[in-house]
């Protein structure tokens, strides 16, 4: 017997009725952004890695540490398995020239990567959604991302997520902030963890994200960023909080909430729920107004979220809310084979009107199994009815239809003809 092969560690496979949760989630997702206006754009799983260096950010750990980075054995370019998708959503806008005429409101749904230890909800392959507004420099295209957010976590029935806030201002208002975290720091060098000396020089905003509990003191009297800002920026600020509240959108302002990348601007947000432990954050975003220029284009404001789909699906399954297994209308039981030709022909009509149909099939080949088997695999199906296509049936034209729900599957089977595919459909659906 040949080896037998598993999954990558890290990489799950995602099975019904686990996949209907999936599907639900999806098609909401799909139906709120069509109100907000965004369409659907989609990238390249793999990506050049220098996209990554440079829109990721090289001293991140996501590019030191956790990409699934290779050499094209052909012709050796350097190409890496995307680990977000922000990056490669602003590349083909400026490959493609989508703001020529104008901004654009754009989001994604597929699978990222990243090389870690798998954890709930963290796992090397794991999907995204994302959002991203290109073209908009003003606050309420920030403000209209996360009442969209709202909206859909509404939607999907999630409750207790907090949402946090903060304005990372303009790049001179941080350089002021990084050199006063710096002196801050620097005074206090024995009290740093290896990763944040490291940082210190490199990238001290990351130092304030640090998850090291006897570094939060520290962390805690640092320099605020809130404290540099400008007028223009916390006009920016304050009417964002203004748009959040005209749609009922509670927030609260988190001055550690950083981004340690320097094309990021303005408005930064999270949010997060405590049902899920250290993986609590759901959705992260902000304005990236630099990011376009970094990848090669023209200055373009811009302005986005990403959600990590599985947490959402796990708070969805720990809140016990819906995306239940998605089962048949209608279950059709077939005795002989003989009869195939006409029932497969009933289905299709069927299912034309609207109706979902299972149809028993042969377990072996060689048959299709004994009336008693069908109607135990009928009612493990979940279906409302049976459908019963015996031979006195067929030979007058009609169809038994049989109730397996409730008290109604105490009643005794109908015939209806056949023929009538409108009426019959109008039945199973009822």
């Amino acid at each position: 017997m040949a080896e037998k092969l598993t999954a990558v560690k890290g990489m799950n496979d995602i099975l019904p009725p686990d996949s209907a949760r999936w599907e639900w989630f999806e098609d909401t997702v799909r139906s709120v952004m069509a109100q907000y206006s965004y369409r659907n754009i989609r990238t390249p799983i793999v990506e050049p890695t220098a996209l990554f260096v440079r829109g990721t950010g090289e001293t991140t750990d996501i590019v030191e540490k956790e990409m699934y980075s290779f050499e094209d054995r052909l012709n050796g370019e350097q190409l890496t398995l995307r680990p977000e998708n922000t990056p490669g959503v602003v590349r083909a806008a400026i490959e493609h020239n989508l703001t020529y005429e104008g901004g654009k409101r754009l989001y994604y749904m597929g699978p990222m990567f990243r090389h870690e230890r798998p954890q709930r909800g963290r796992y090397r392959q794991f999907y995204q959604l994302g959002a991203e507004a290109l073209g908009f420099g003003g606050p309420e295209l920030d403000a209209e991302l996360m009442v969209m957010v709202h909206q859909l976590f509404a939607r999907l029935g999630l409750n207790q997520v907090r949402v946090e806030l903060n304005s990372l201002g303009v790049p001179a208002e941080r350089q002021a902030h990084r050199a006063a975290l710096i002196a801050y720091f620097e005074q206090h060098l024995d009290h740093l963890d290896e990763d944040s000396k490291r940082r210190l020089q490199t990238n001290p905003l990351r130092i304030l994200d640090t998850k090291n509990p006897v570094m939060q003191p520290l962390v805690e009297g640092a320099p605020q960023l809130l404290s540099f800002l400008g007028e223009a920026s916390l006009k920016h600020l304050d009417t964002v909080k203004a748009l959040l509240n005209a749609c009922g959108v509670v927030w609260r302002i988190n001055p550690r909430l950083v981004r340690g990348l320097d094309y990021y601007s303005h408005t930064v947000f999270e949010f997060i729920t405590d049902e899920l432990g250290a993986q609590g954050t759901l959705c992260g975003g902000g304005r990236y107004d630099g990011l376009f220029e970094i990848l090669g284009g023209k200055p373009t404001p811009a302005v986005g979220w990403g959600m990590g789909m599985e947490r959402v699906l796990e708070l969805v399954k720990t809140q016990s809310l819906g995306g239940a297994a998605l089962v048949p209308d209608a279950y059709a039981v077939v005795p002989d084979t003989a009869s195939l030709p006409v029932v497969m022909r009933v289905l299709q009509d069927l299912r034309r009107a609207g109706v979902k149909v299972q149809m028993h099939a042969s377990p072996s080949g060689d048959g299709m199994g004994s009336m008693k088997a069908q109607f135990k695999k009928a009612d493990g199906s979940g279906a409302k009815y049976a459908l019963i296509f015996g031979a006195d049936e067929l030979a007058q034209g009609q169809v038994a239809v049989k109730p397996l729900r409730g008290d109604a599957s105490q009643a005794a089977q109908t015939l209806l003809p056949m023929a009538q595919t409108h009426a019959l459909a109008a039945q199973l659906l009822a």
